[in-house]
């Protein structure tokens, strides 16, 4: 466990994302089987233990010193594991610290009354509190140290130098701890097979267009372009007798939309967007959430939401990889394909004709009436363009719609996690509406937790101390009167109606644009501009 402990440690410290790939390659390539593949299974997100829950450890810590206490240095600290890695009161007489292969195999097969007494043990054998971090972290799932299962996979690539895209391709054929993988990498053996049916190919991701730079290098009768639609980005496969629906990170959400897999009935492999289409017309995206991260989903639900893929692209025809073809050609078999399905779960992107980028632009700010008005944007894609995977520079670009912004009021401020444990960095913001006593009130309209720079949270968290009115555990109400307090231009994708917040409204992505210093708070925008804005996006 050691050396896991110090490789997470040093990963959460480390901001370099070439920093980030040097220690987890050269720990892969240092660390023995099994441990070096249940860490990658670990960081890339395919490890879990169902029955470790969070609620053991803190029945466990509780059972040693004073809840009141812990829960006051909980709430100071504001990450689970790194509490209880700090205030756990060890007995004397346990046994070694166990090695990371160990832990995980005393976790798989644990019942759920194993396992307080499991974690109890290995907390006891760790001297230092970092270890005892690692191995809290490992139990509940929530690494957080900045590292994706794409670099993750990117570092194993580099260790055996071969390209990442290869172990994308076989991923989802392989099991952890990984012993078949490294042996390939370190030539030991030969290249897993990929050939198993209903597999997952790695996807192909699209450059943000640089409106300033990129239109005078590029040429637009080059380019197709498309609507950049609302959804989740999925592929649907029909291989060999298996059907399976997986999102562009690999995650197989098959079990929650399996009226979309029946559609699927001839063999092929295409990329899309998921979007709920009700009645001929795309739905918001609130409506898909209602689907998405669900294990089971019933006929009404299915019916109340019916979900459908918005292809674009098309890997693989029969046996046939498609993926080496130009975009052209792929984009005449894909619509020879779609028009196969004859299925109302399965529809084709249409591409938009363009002369040029002044005209395109044009198309991009003023969408026609129907389902481009919940587009977010614009995709254009070369037509003599390949399907590989990762984000390559100049086949694919992405042309995002200008955000929505408006100015919003510091109402609350939480604590983060992690490495923002000690700042106030997550906020509810409000614009002003009448108060039934008269006057104006704040109405909470969203919340954020990005978009501003390390000393711009500086700035804002002192703000927070110094103008905090009451304390909820950790969440502090902050000072906002019309001329004391701090406004956040907040920037957003859309709004939608939602009866689950006050305001009646909830915003798409919101962020921090700017802190407006500048701007008295009684001059930041009523709840009325945004419902104007929700009004205006209806009545497309």
């Amino acid at each position: 466990m050691r050396a896991f402990a110090e490789l997470l440690d040093r990963l959460s410290l480390t901001a370099s994302r070439n920093a980030k790939l040097r220690l987890v390659r050269d720990y892969l390539r240092d660390t023995p089987d099994p441990d070096r593949g249940w860490a990658l299974a670990a960081l890339t997100g395919d490890l879990s233990f169902t029955a470790a829950k969070p609620a053991f450890i803190r029945k466990a810590v509780e059972e040693r010193m004073d809840p009141q206490l812990f829960w006051w240095s909980y709430d100071y600290v504001g990450d689970l594991a790194e509490t209880v890695a700090l205030v756990w009161p060890r007995r004397q007489g346990a046994n070694r610290e166990p090695e990371l292969n160990e832990v995980v195999d005393a976790l798989r097969s644990a019942g759920r009354a194993e396992v307080q007494r499991l974690i109890e043990g290995w907390l006891d054998a760790m001297d230092e509190p970092r270890e005892r971090w690692a191995l809290l972290k490992l139990v509940t799932g929530g690494l957080r140290v900045g590292m994706t299962a794409r670099l993750a996979k990117r570092a194993a690539a580099e260790m055996g130098g071969v390209e990442p895209a290869e172990i994308e391709e076989i991923w989802h054929a392989l099991h952890a701890p990984y012993e078949d993988l490294f042996a390939w990498l370190e030539g030991r053996s030969e290249k897993p097979s990929s050939e198993n049916p209903g597999r997952f190919r790695p996807v192909m991701l699209a450059q943000a267009i640089d409106e300033e730079v990129d239109f005078g290098k590029l040429d637009a009768t080059d380019y197709a372009a498309e609507w950049k639609w609302d959804g989740i980005r999925v592929q649907a496969v029909n291989e060999g007798g298996v059907r399976r629906l997986y999102t562009r990170t690999g995650d197989d959400i098959s079990k929650s939309f399996p009226d979309v897999l029946d559609a699927l009935t001839d063999e092929g492999v295409i990329d899309g967007e998921l979007l709920v289409i009700r009645d001929g017309q795309v739905a918001p995206f609130a409506d898909l959430q209602q689907r998405l991260n669900r294990k089971t989903v019933d006929a009404k639900l299915m019916a109340q939401h019916p979900a459908a893929i918005r292809a674009y692209d098309i890997l693989a025809e029969g046996a046939e990889d498609t993926r080496t073809l130009p975009f052209a050609e792929r984009r005449q078999r894909l619509e020879a394909f779609v028009a196969k399905e004859r299925s109302p779960r399965i529809d084709l992107s249409p591409v938009q004709p363009f002369a040029s980028w002044s005209e395109l632009a044009d198309l991009r700010s003023q969408p026609p009436e129907g389902d481009p008005q919940v587009a977010e944007g614009l995709m254009l894609k070369r037509w003599d363009s390949i399907y590989e995977a990762g984000r390559p520079k100049g086949p694919w670009f992405k042309w995002k719609r200008d955000p929505f912004l408006i100015d919003a009021v510091l109402m609350y401020a939480q604590r983060g996690h992690g490495k923002r444990s000690s700042f106030y960095s997550d906020y509810t913001f409000g614009t002003w509406t009448e108060s039934p006593e008269g006057g104006r009130m704040l109405t909470p309209v969203g919340k954020a937790y990005f978009g501003f720079t390390d000393e711009e949270l500086k700035q804002i968290d002192k703000f927070v101390r110094d103008n905090t009115l009451e304390r909820f555990g950790p969440v502090r109400s902050v000072r906002a009167e019309p001329n004391a307090g701090l406004v956040f231009e907040v920037a957003f994708e859309g709004l939608q109606r939602s009866t689950r917040h006050k305001s009646g409204v909830a915003m798409r992505f919101p962020r921090i644009n700017r802190i407006r210093w500048d701007k008295p708070p009684g001059e930041a925008d009523e709840l009325s501009t945004l419902e104007r804005m929700l009004e205006r996006m209806e009545g497309r």
